[in-house]
């Protein structure tokens, strides 16, 4: 697989909403949380969660280059949302 678009799930989600998939305006976009520890000590119960977004419109030379990334957010751990990321979003 070189891009999501090549992916069974991408296309079972055009078929379904065939709509959304032939508007060139709808942006798709993929979610990255990436947790990790700032102090580099594992025994430290502080961590940070930079979430960033992905325009997977874009063809996959481009995708994941730096410039199209979207820094969205960072949730600090005493703030951090655990399994209920969805609903902190």
């Amino acid at each position: 697989m070189r891009h999501p678009t090549d992916s069974k799930a991408w296309k079972h989600f055009d078929e379904l909403n065939g709509d959304f998939a032939l508007d060139p305006h709808n942006v798709r976009l993929g979610l990255i949380p990436n947790g990790f520890n700032p102090f580099a000590n594992v025994c430290t119960p502080y961590s940070i969660w930079p979430v960033m977004l992905v325009l997977y419109n874009l063809p996959p030379w481009l995708c994941t280059k730096q410039d199209n990334i979207i820094f969205s957010m960072i949730i600090p751990e005493p703030d951090s949302p655990g399994d209920a990321i969805d609903v902190y979003l």
